[in-house]
């Protein structure tokens, strides 16, 4: 049976804010113990919650709803570069200001292009994570915030020390370059936020899409390393550790001799990056910020600041 206790700590979890939290408790309210309890049974989201809030962190609806900006974006991306467009309307509205997508276009790949396989599959798994990640956050979940898939490209590109009229859409190379900027960053994004999160039905899925974007960065990895790509690649891996921070973090593609499709630590470990380290490469600044680059007006939600690291 569900307790008192258990309901009120389950609740006040699952709510991003305080205002989540008195709608929530509000419902509860109307619905009796008995209703709300039947709530948190049938939903999968709120299975095993009843661990303690310490009071410290962001909530885990906090953390899911900023990987929900991470995948609009990815999504966006990848349906824009197979299909000519992004996301339904209906998979695009919720909690935060609505923005729409500057920029984004079929890519010409090349008649029955690898490239374009792998980038479908990808493409399905991005659009897959949005409705997932909006699934289980109800109608706690943001909406797309507004995105740019030109400016963002240019400038990103500039500051690797790369073509400034950059565009991804344009061929099959420089969609695998435009990717190679978001994966990476999508995979320690997930590992930095897994700590945080304690209702353990949400961590199993967080560890779950990580394992999804990891694949889908080893695939990007290795088509580059292949077509000796190395150079660019590096590029693009130094301009990202220049935003996040002093640490040498982040790893390119190997040279021509060795190869380093896996970027890991001396023990074998993917690393992390805090979800500030993250907007830092999404906003393109390693000052603190709350809008930049890829998002233009900031991302939806809680956690919505770049880390100060100049």
């Amino acid at each position: 049976m569900f307790d008192q206790k258990f309901i009120t700590e389950a609740l006040d979890r699952s709510a991003e804010n305080p205002m989540d939290r008195r709608i929530l408790f509000r419902a509860a309210g109307i619905a009796g113990i008995g209703g709300a309890a039947a709530l948190l049974a049938s939903s999968p989201a709120h299975a095993n919650s009843g661990s303690e809030n310490s009071g410290k962190g962001p909530s885990d609806g906090a953390i899911l709803n900023f990987a929900l900006n991470l995948e609009y974006l990815e999504a966006e991306f990848y349906l824009r570069a197979v299909t000519g467009h992004g996301l339904d309307d209906d998979l695009t509205d919720g909690k935060g200001r609505k923005g729409g997508v500057t920029g984004g276009a079929q890519v010409p790949f090349k008649p029955g292009s690898l490239i374009e396989k792998y980038a479908k599959e990808i493409a399905a798994d991005e659009k897959a994570h949005v409705k997932f990640l909006r699934t289980a956050l109800g109608k706690a979940a943001v909406s797309r915030p507004q995105i740019d898939l030109e400016a963002s490209f240019k400038a990103a590109a500039k500051a690797a020390g790369l073509d400034p009229n950059f565009n991804p859409f344009t061929d099959e190379i420089s969609f695998l370059l435009g990717a190679f900027i978001f994966e990476d960053v999508g995979v320690t994004a997930y590992k930095g936020a897994a700590p945080l999160i304690d209702n353990k039905t949400y961590l199993e899925a967080a560890a779950g899409i990580l394992a999804v974007e990891a694949y889908h960065a080893g695939i990007i990895r290795t088509t580059l390393y292949a077509r000796d790509l190395q150079l660019p690649a590096q590029k693009i891996s130094d301009a990202r550790d220049s935003l996040d921070g002093s640490t040498d973090l982040d790893q390119g593609i190997g040279t021509e001799d060795t190869a380093n499709l896996v970027p890991t630590d001396g023990n074998g470990i993917a690393f992390s990056r805090s979800p500030g380290q993250v907007l830092n490469i999404a906003y393109l600044t390693p000052k603190k910020a709350r809008e930049g680059g890829f998002f233009p007006k900031g991302v939806n939600g809680a956690i919505d600041t770049s880390a100060a690291h100049s």
